[in-house]
């Protein structure tokens, strides 16, 4: 026995650009759907506006938050000039979705036979849930059309979730676009679609409910190839600010001239330090970040292990799969390229921190032992790094006890440096 499924998704919409592409996918706007071959342009004409819409996706969105965007505007005059924002930015950088998108269908044999009475019914069942069992009112509901050019007919419905909040810093009611007012948590959807599937079946559906987590699958698809994107545009941006920051370390290197002082000290040039502070700051921000890099390795590695079997159920859904197997392996590569910089900067600012203990001023060596205590907490260093920048210097007994180097490789006596001790190479 063949059993059909109601299926219902919600996938948020985090920017307006993504809002413009959705909408000419729901609207039929693109000359070409080489994404979709499935799509059949001469049925088109067939599709069915539910919330019709006449204007573009973000010109709608405009006029559906009029109010939020002069409220935005009015807050953005009494704010410091570096924390203003134009709404757009808001909306962009913002944590919230600027919209969700409600997708519903069902196995594609329940619409066999179906007239277009009969799946009009089905429709205005579907937006019965919406205005009803998720609350929302006609006026945020910016667009909902039934699409009869693909092989199963499905309802996109883009809503946009704007609400008052009470803002208790203020203790005022603003304006926000928040998607938990309606859908609280996964456990919440899966109410919502228990829900779904009553509504449905009240009406004279034969339909079981769909499979539990199976939205959950799609959208976390989605969040993860949006997710790489990010972190691959900002190791692009780590690597070339720590490239700049090299390039012009190294260029202050060679053109720095030292000034000895009493045969033992050297003083190394203001900008010459700055240079080199700016590679460490550089370098930190790269330490930090990789933590991020794995933890999304790992979570993306072990969710396609666990969905192998989608690509047997949903042909679409493989090649969603497929394209992020691909995305993996480019993040293995990223992953390894930036800790393999990460590491060659780590060595060279060990050794230029060994050279500046041994031929800076007590100045410069001060600064030099409270960054290496840093790197030391932080553990970019451990006790064997620390060994070998401060050993036979002046800094030695501080640097040994703080990082808890054993006593035994404390010399008795520094040794008197060498010609070459004042030498920076890099």
């Amino acid at each position: 026995m063949n059993l059909n499924y109601a299926i219902f998704r919600s996938e948020p919409i985090y920017t307006l650009n993504d809002l413009a592409q959705i909408g000419s996918h729901n609207k039929r706007e693109k000359n070409a759907y080489n994404s979709n071959p499935n799509i059949k342009i001469e049925l088109s004409k067939d599709n069915i506006e539910l919330v019709p819409l006449t204007e573009k996706y973000v010109k709608g969105f405009y006029n559906l938050t009029q109010d939020y965007r002069k409220e935005h505007e009015e807050r953005m005059k009494t704010e410091r000039t570096e924390r203003q924002k134009s709404f757009n930015q808001m909306l962009n950088k913002s944590k919230n979705v600027v919209a969700d998108e409600l997708l519903f269908t069902a196995t594609n044999k329940f619409f066999e036979g179906m007239s277009k009475d009969d799946i009009m019914l089905w429709a205005n069942t579907c937006m019965e849930f919406v205005y009803n069992d998720l609350g929302y009112k006609k006026e945020q509901v910016l667009h909902a059309t039934i699409h009869l050019d693909e092989a199963t007919p499905h309802i996109h419905c883009v809503v946009v979730p704007l609400v008052k909040k009470l803002d208790k810093r203020t203790n005022t009611e603003r304006y926000t676009i928040s998607k938990k007012q309606y859908i609280k948590d996964k456990m919440h959807l899966s109410q919502l679609q228990d829900k779904y599937h009553e509504r449905l079946t009240s009406k004279g559906f034969d339909l079981e409910r769909g499979i539990k987590g199976s939205g959950v699958k799609h959208q976390r698809v989605r969040e993860f190839k949006k997710t790489t994107r990010y972190y691959e545009n900002k190791v692009e941006t780590i690597n070339k600010n720590l490239d700049n920051a090299m390039q012009t370390f190294e260029e202050k290197m060679k053109t720095t001239k030292n000034t000895l002082i009493d045969k033992e000290y050297v003083k190394v040039r203001k900008d010459t330090f700055d240079s080199m502070s700016n590679v460490i700051k550089e370098t930190k921000k790269a330490i930090e970040f990789q933590p991020k890099i794995d933890e999304l390795f790992n979570e993306v590695q072990t969710f396609t292990k666990s969905h192998q079997t989608l690509e047997n159920e949903n042909k679409s859904m493989a090649k969603e799969i497929s394209k992020l197997k691909s995305r993996n392996q480019e993040l293995i590569e990223v992953n390894h390229s930036l800790k393999s910089i990460i590491s060659y900067i780590l060595n060279k600012v060990k050794e230029f921190f060994r050279n500046l203990l041994k031929i800076g001023n007590k100045e410069i060596q001060e600064e030099v032992v409270e960054e290496v205590k840093l790197y030391y907490d932080n553990k970019y260093f451990n006790s064997n790094d620390v060994y070998n920048i401060a050993k036979q210097t002046e800094k030695e007994d501080e640097l040994f006890d703080y990082a808890e180097v054993p006593g035994y490789l404390k010399t008795s006596k520094h040794s008197k440096k060498s010609k070459d001790d004042y030498e920076i190479s890099m």
